[in-house]
């Protein structure tokens, strides 16, 4: 298990990650919707997640949303790096009724992310924007290249949700342990 906390003047958060998981979670952020979308992440990453944040939502979520994304991002980096005898590259499309959206990423080292999904508004209190702003924050403190991209869709909560889902299987099978893969770098390192 890994663990990082960060303590700002805006957020107090703690996550504790488990990589090699069952996908068990306990998550307290205090923005309901994106507690949901972490519940869906451990699930089908199956990663066991805690994570916990007391947050200016007084003001609007957006700090515990992207704070809890960079801790989440440096939660995973130090579970996956170094990295060897893994996948390495992974990808999914994940379907809600209507919606399909697909996760493509590579465990390089090198932070990217691509979110084209396009959805605006709010999912109850949650605004739209911050899944970009939460998956930016985890794709930079995780050093991974992550192209998000909704295929189709129409509901807000649907295309958030498949997000989610398709960055948890992406992850999931890009650190898939592979015991021939070594180092899965023709650099031998990465």
């Amino acid at each position: 298990m890994i663990t990082k906390e960060r303590m700002t003047k805006e957020t107090e958060i703690k996550v504790e990650l488990t990589l090699e998981g069952t996908g068990k979670s306990s998550i307290n952020t205090g923005v309901g919707f994106f507690d949901h979308m972490l519940e869906a992440f451990s699930k089908h990453s199956l990663i066991d997640l805690n994570v916990t944040c007391k947050g200016d939502t007084h003001i609007d979520d957006h700090h515990s949303v992207e704070d809890v994304g960079i801790v989440i991002g440096q939660a995973l980096a130090g579970a996956i790096y170094p990295i060897e005898m893994v996948e390495r590259y992974g990808n999914a499309t994940v379907v809600m009724d209507e919606t399909a959206v697909e996760c493509d990423m590579d465990l390089s080292g090198r932070p990217y992310l691509h979110y084209e999904v396009d959805v605006h508004g709010k999912v109850g209190n949650f605004d739209t924007e911050l899944a970009e702003e939460f998956f930016h924050a985890v794709a930079l403190n995780a050093r991974i290249t992550t192209h998000i991209v909704m295929k189709r869709g129409r509901n807000k909560h649907h295309i958030l949700e498949a997000s989610f889902k398709a960055f948890a299987v992406a992850l999931r099978r890009a650190t898939a342990h592979n015991a021939r893969t070594g180092v899965p770098s023709t650099k031998g390192v990465l």
